[in-house]
């Protein structure tokens, strides 16, 4: 079992597994910076801005939590659960195992870019997956003209691993996306299990569920 659904307050954010509350704020969130996101993400469906869609997606977080499949968080300007909201991240396709690994994307408002509140977010969800989640790999892939991602992933420690040609389908054309990770020293010796995938397969799945996640977006 995971442990408690994360709550993680720094000095100028609050991060949070996304709840019903957070429904109406994540679906006002993408209409407000869709179009400044959109090249950077997959196709959506077209119910993608109701409040509905988004009733939906947060309903299904504390299920893909407890079955440790996905980390679907919300970030607010604040320390109070009612501070405005200004970003979200996503630990998806989670894979324990030998792998115990993740990838991560993330989106963040136009107003709050530049501020480094992405890099405080993210440094205190980071430590929950390693500390707390007690996974070894977190991946993150980016578009290469995305330059506010590769140094915010840089600053974070990630390590550029390789260059994928024709990677995801985003903004209607296959990109070539940076591949990096950043990996935790310390995370604890996986136990054996009677249904633990080859290594090998465990990350292919991971790969194949890519365009699941959410694209890393600009900072």
């Amino acid at each position: 079992m995971p442990p408690a659904p994360p709550v993680l307050v720094g000095d100028r954010v609050r991060v949070s597994l996304a709840g019903d509350v957070d429904a109406g704020d994540l679906a006002a969130f993408h209409r407000r910076n869709f179009d400044r996101l959109k090249r950077w993400m997959p196709p959506v469906p077209d119910t993608f801005l109701t409040d509905d869609y988004w009733i939906r997606w947060v309903a299904a977080a504390r299920l893909l939590y407890d079955k440790e499949q996905a980390i679907r968080m919300v970030v607010r300007n604040g320390r109070r659960e009612v501070s405005p909201m200004i970003a979200q991240a996503n630990f998806s396709n989670i894979v324990k195992g030998p792998f115990q690994a993740c990838l991560l994307g993330y989106h963040i408002d136009g107003e709050a870019e530049g501020q480094g509140l992405m890099r405080e977010a993210l440094s205190l969800a980071i430590r929950f997956v390693f500390d707390e989640m007690g996974l070894h790999r977190i991946m993150a892939n980016y578009i290469p003209n995305n330059e506010r991602s590769a140094r915010l992933l840089d600053r974070l420690g990630f390590e550029q691993e390789g260059y994928a040609r024709d990677y995801l389908f985003i903004d209607g054309a296959w990109r070539d996306h940076v591949l990096t990770a950043l990996t935790n020293p310390s995370a604890p010796v996986p136990l054996p299990s009677s249904t633990a995938r080859p290594a090998g397969a465990t990350s292919l799945s991971a790969v194949r569920g890519a365009g699941r996640r959410l694209a890393p977006s600009r900072r």
